[in-house]
């Protein structure tokens, strides 16, 4: 057995494999498949400050190797959460973490503030592809004063450790890693989907409600392992990597980009024990190549 713990800002990892926000529920609707303890750890689904509805349907499409979607971050919202939901995740051995979204910067601290709250939370990932309302609807990832204006005021209400996670639908994800970095962010992760688009010919519309939707699968990863390896030599801090990631294959490939830990998305739609499977797919590779610990190929491309 090789030695996969990791270590992200004061969180300690047992090993690399994380799940996506938004395609593992609350955890718990997994727990019928897969031992949850095993688990690096499990990343909810979008929490918010105040309930959201979504889009309308459809808000789901396949493609080609690959989905779009475009459920606009339906939740119950924080205080939701801190009621029914942490209560029955709080007490596995491994580490909740909670997606938080917003639509303003005081938004996002209001809602960091109340997962703060939690002690058996030890982590946040910030989701800055939201709109900021305040400038027109532009995503706050796509600059890095949007970026950092979030990072900047969860900083200051939340003590624990602070995940950023990127967007890809910018000229230089590395500068916009670096402003986060700046701002105090502990760590980030990327990427978040690549904007796309399908058209039904039959019906001459989009075969999403909003037109336009998040590309995740497996046709992302090329571009995903190559912002990964951009975004590990401009910043410090630790670098989770996602995007397509369906096998130990795809897990070692970011891990070897430079990423230190790695979640795992729309896979979990295919197969809902795909996590462990990497899990136990790294440490059979690495046993196989005679690596007795996942650092020693981590950055090593």
């Amino acid at each position: 057995m090789a030695h996969l713990q990791v270590n992200i800002g004061n969180l300690s990892l047992k090993n690399p494999v994380l799940t996506a926000s938004g395609t593992f529920g609350y955890g718990i609707e997994f727990a019928d498949f897969i031992d949850l303890n095993r688990l690096g750890g499990f990343i909810v689904k979008g929490t918010t400050l105040q309930p959201r509805e979504g889009n309308d349907y459809p808000r789901m499409a396949e493609t080609a190797q690959g989905m779009l979607n475009c459920v606009g971050l339906q939740n119950k919202g924080a205080a939701y959460f801190c009621e029914h939901i942490y209560p029955l995740i709080k007490d596995y051995d491994t580490c909740p973490i909670v997606n938080v979204s917003g639509h303003s910067p005081e938004d996002y601290a209001a809602c960091a503030a109340m997962i703060d709250a939690l002690p058996a939370i030890p982590a946040i990932e910030l989701n800055i592809s939201c709109p900021n309302v305040k400038d027109g609807g532009m995503a706050f990832g796509v600059t890095c004063e949007g970026a950092a204006s979030v990072v900047r005021a969860v900083r200051k209400a939340y003590s624990k450790t602070l995940i950023v996670k990127l967007s890809p639908n910018v000229t230089d994800i590395a500068a916009i890693a670096s402003a986060v970095e700046a701002e105090g962010a502990d760590a980030v992760s990327l990427i978040n989907t690549l904007m796309g688009m399908s058209i039904d010919i039959e019906r001459r519309c989009s075969r999403l409600s909003i037109g336009t939707g998040g590309l995740s699968g497996p046709a992302v990863k090329p571009v995903a392992v190559r912002m990964v390896h951009q975004v590990a030599r401009a910043v410090r801090i630790p670098v989770i990597g996602l995007g397509g990631i369906m096998n130990a294959a795809d897990a070692i490939e970011f891990l070897m980009a430079g990423a230190t830990a790695i979640e795992i998305g729309t896979a979990n739609f295919i197969d809902p024990t795909v996590t462990v499977k990497v899990i136990d797919g790294i440490n059979e590779w690495l046993d196989r190549h005679g690596v007795a610990d996942v650092h020693d190929i981590i950055g090593c491309v």
